[in-house]
């Protein structure tokens, strides 16, 4: 049966695997598009590129229509008017959504930073979505990687954020809990989206609309998880045991937020849980989805 879906998907125009930059209110987006199917887009985390769902995309073309975006500012995306907040971001979802003509409803898949965007998406348009998919999301704790909190101190995190190779590999090999994942070429992809010139501006601007070198700030966390708990769209939430970055014990605040959702550990995994278990995610998201009403 998976051999004949794919095959289906190779012979479907709307299937073409595709890299496509559409304009977005003056604002170029670069996304990846593939195969048909119910609608996930894919959203990365902090200072990522859609390069994350890599390993996603390759799994769920197979029934799904799926969308990645590197959101505005990071990767290949170009920047919105400063300053960006989780709102704009948002925003930007649907809109860019809208240029590649994908309006149906949707289930979010956000990672990391990509959580909380997610959340924010589905609570500005309840109508185009059908749920949400959490791995290691932000929104549920205050507590962080030192390196983002240090990032936070006006003056210091500028410095901090200069692309340097050596501090791209510190970083990379801190998303997982398998240091082999960090390969070259993913370190080439984060100093590359590192080197774009608006990168450390809208670095900086979304560390300081969410948190601060204590950390992730609470007035914006529980307005938003409020709101997300009230409108009990199907949720699925999923962490690495080994998160350094969010560590696990979020999973338990989140899981008390919202406690309609269905909730998954996974074990010697780190902050990227669709690259470090790609089969198993994929898995977990396409079973979510089927069982959407």
């Amino acid at each position: 049966m998976i051999g004949t879906e794919r095959e289906a998907a190779r012979q479907d125009p709307a299937a073409e695997d595709r890299f496509v930059r559409v304009d977005v209110g003056g604002a170029v987006m670069q996304c990846r598009t593939c195969g048909s199917g119910p609608l996930l887009v894919l959203l990365h985390g902090m200072g990522r590129t859609g390069a994350d769902w890599a390993e996603q995309h390759d799994r769920l073309t197979a029934g799904h229509r799926v969308v990645s975006m590197d959101l505005p500012g990071f990767g290949g995306s170009d920047r919105l008017p400063p300053p960006t907040t989780l709102t704009a971001l948002a925003g930007a979802v649907w809109r860019t959504l809208d240029a590649l003509a994908q309006d149906g409803p949707a289930v979010l898949v956000g990672n990391s930073l990509g959580g909380a965007v997610a959340m924010q998406a589905s609570l500005d348009r309840p109508d185009r979505c059908r749920g949400l998919v959490l791995l290691s999301s932000a929104g549920f704790g205050r507590r962080t990687t030192a390196g983002l909190r240090l990032a936070a101190v006006p003056g210091l995190g500028r410095a901090l954020l200069a692309p340097h190779p050596s501090v791209a590999a510190r970083v990379e090999r801190a998303q997982f809990h398998d240091p082999a994942l960090a390969t070259p070429a993913r370190v080439r992809t984060a100093l590359t989206a590192a080197e774009a010139p608006w990168a450390a501006s809208v670095f900086g601007e979304v560390l300081h609309d969410l948190g601060d070198w204590r950390g992730v700030r609470g007035p914006w966390r529980r307005a938003l998880l409020t709101k997300v708990a009230a409108a009990a769209l199907p949720t699925l939430l999923v962490w690495g045991a080994r998160d350094r970055i969010l560590p696990a014990a979020h999973l338990a605040a989140a899981a008390a937020a919202l406690p309609h959702a269905t909730t998954r550990l996974l074990p010697d995994c780190g902050h990227m849980p669709q690259i470090e278990r790609p089969d198993e995610v994929a898995a977990l998201v396409a079973d979510f989805v089927a069982e959407l009403p």
